[in-house]
């Protein structure tokens, strides 16, 4: 494994796995009284995020306390982005500190690949415009891999607003390369350019393809957000009518199988691209997408810093 992970493309399918075995040791540390580990004790995590974030700052946070690293959160409001400062000079002066490893989210996609080229540690991609999120492709792959056991020869779709979307360029990597088959559902306004050079099926039919006509048995289905703020306007008619044509509704859920697990990156449109029945359903997974962040980023930190490439560390405590 690389000192850097900025793709989901970046790893091979045995580097996957080491990442999703190890996270399943570290999954099972949530349930201990002490969940403190020594594995990073002395190195330095900075969380520098130029774009707002809830979930994925506040996992990769807990993620790096949990191995013991100490952990800085840096956002570009109150710090000398506002003022004017550049991404490069930005990067370079937190690099500067000595810090071991810089998680980075940004609103340009490529940008965290210049950074690399800037400093000397290790860069992981929390997201970059609309390029990339491997580590919620990771955690989602680690969930659905505990919910329905081995991801080779299993088909996941993939519904919402794609052209916008990182984690679903990063999702059809990643399970690809697991050797999941994924089919990717939009209106033809919201599927991204180029998409037909993508590891995957299309379609514009949710019904269809939920009911198994298109690519077979479902077993697994992911909605994405409307990411409103990104759009300029002309993506769809009207609110309600996305919501007729791809939202997940009470109708939609009985087309699934019964076993078939209901995904969402968050955060959700309820009554928009989800609804609250399959929401706060017995197969959604959502709440287990959040927890599993922690220990996939746990596997992340531990896997890039401690320079190790095996299926799992022993985890020893902490005491209190």
């Amino acid at each position: 494994m690389s000192r850097n992970l900025l793709s989901a493309a970046d790893l091979s399918a045995p580097e996957a796995q080491i990442i999703l075995d190890s996270a399943e040791q570290m999954y099972a540390i949530q349930s201990r009284q002490v969940k403190k580990l020594p594995t990073l004790r002395g190195r330095t995590v900075v969380n520098l995020f130029f774009e707002d974030s809830t979930r994925t700052r506040s996992s990769f946070e807990i993620a790096g306390k949990w191995l013991s690293a100490d952990v800085i959160n840096i956002s570009a409001k109150g710090s000398s982005v506002s003022k004017g400062e550049s991404l490069r000079d930005t990067a370079l002066t937190v690099a500067a500190m000595g810090v071991d490893a810089l998680v980075v989210r940004h609103a340009t996609s490529g940008a965290v690949q210049r950074i690399t080229e800037w400093v000397d540690c290790s860069v992981v991609n929390a997201g970059d415009g609309t390029h990339e999120h491997p580590t919620q492709a990771l955690l989602d792959a680690f969930s659905l891999r505990r919910r329905i056991g081995d991801l080779a020869g299993r088909h996941v779709v993939i519904v919402g607003d794609l052209t916008h979307s990182r984690v679903a360029r990063s999702n059809v990597l990643l399970l690809h390369t697991l050797g999941a088959d994924v089919t990717l559902v939009a209106p033809p306004t919201l599927m991204p350019a180029g998409v037909a050079s993508w590891n995957c099926a299309t379609s514009w039919d949710l019904d269809a393809t939920l009911s198994g006509e298109v690519n077979g048995v479902v077993d697994a289905v992911m909605m994405l957000r409307v990411q409103r703020e990104r759009m300029s306007g002309g993506y769809f008619p009207t609110e309600r009518e996305y919501a007729i044509s791809y939202g997940l509704n009470p109708r939609r859920l009985k087309l699934l199988p019964k076993d078939a697990p209901i995904l969402h990156p968050g955060p959700m449109n309820r009554g928009l691209e989800i609804s609250s029945a399959a929401a706060d359903g017995d197969r959604s997974i959502v709440l287990d997408q959040v927890k599993s962040g922690v220990a996939v980023r746990m596997s992340v930190l531990y896997h890039l810093l401690a320079g190790v490439d095996q299926p799992a560390p022993v985890l020893e405590e902490v005491s209190p």
